[in-house]
């Protein structure tokens, strides 16, 4: 999946807002609460938390087929 400008700015608010978002990686989807948007090694990269383990869970942008900012 390549981002958009809108959803680069979609993502980044629910990191600001700690809002939940749905990815979809390699087809399981991932409920997780986004903490931080960077680059390692070349790649853009979004560190998570599980909303209820607290699992840090770590996917990089170029892997996942979808996007979706959970609730209102």
């Amino acid at each position: 999946m390549r981002f958009t400008p809108a959803q680069y700015d979609t993502l980044e608010r629910a990191i600001v807002d700690r809002r939940r978002v749905a990815l979809l990686r390699r087809g399981t989807e991932y409920l997780v609460v986004p903490a931080r948007l960077y680059q390692s090694a070349g790649r853009e990269v979004i560190d998570a938390r599980h909303p209820t383990t607290g699992e840090t869970m770590t996917f990089a942008l170029d892997e996942l087929e979808g996007m979706e900012v959970v609730g209102g």
